[in-house]
């Protein structure tokens, strides 16, 4: 005789970019995998499942959250924010464009996570400083630049905005 354990799904309601998504998950259901799997947004990079890496973070209710450690239920009619709503279209932000030009990536499998930190950082803090441009940063592992570059990118993102933001 087998018994067969059945988990009963849940009805949840995620919105994702500015779109409400509807679907049956598991109860256990990471959030990252929700993107990933159900929304199909591979921007969100699974690294660690522990939140050590920071890859998978995303901004929920305009929080940063790394979402490899939330249940998709926990998100049920929330707002979530992945690396793809950063760029307009083909264009890229100020912040993946200061990116780009200072070359604060190698192999890219961080940048996601990285972004949506420093995009987080600068929403709540428009000037920081280097210091704190690490400090904002300190949850997210890169194992290839050596976060000069990317400290460079986060820096010069906040002097453009903060410049643009000036002539207005």
């Amino acid at each position: 005789m087998t018994l067969e354990m059945t988990t009963p799904l849940v009805e949840v309601t995620v919105g994702i970019n500015g779109t409400e998504l509807t679907a049956n998950v598991e109860p256990r259901l990471l959030l990252v995998d929700f993107i990933r799997d159900v929304a199909g947004l591979t921007g969100t990079h699974v690294g660690c499942d522990s939140t050590n890496c920071g890859a998978c973070t995303v901004h929920v209710d305009g929080v940063s959250v790394k979402s490899c450690t939330m249940f998709t239920i926990q998100a049920d009619g929330r707002m979530v924010h992945t690396v793809e709503s950063l760029a307009d279209g083909d264009e890229l932000s100020i912040l993946q464009q200061a990116f780009h030009e200072k070359h604060a990536l190698q192999c890219g499998y961080c940048t996601p996570g990285m972004l949506m930190s420093a995009a987080y950082l600068l929403a709540t803090n428009p000037d920081p400083t280097r210091e704190e441009i690490r400090q904002g940063l300190a949850g997210n592992l890169c194992r290839c630049t050596g976060y000069q570059f990317i400290v460079d990118a986060v820096e010069e993102a906040a002097r453009l905005v903060n410049d643009s933001e000036e002539q207005k």
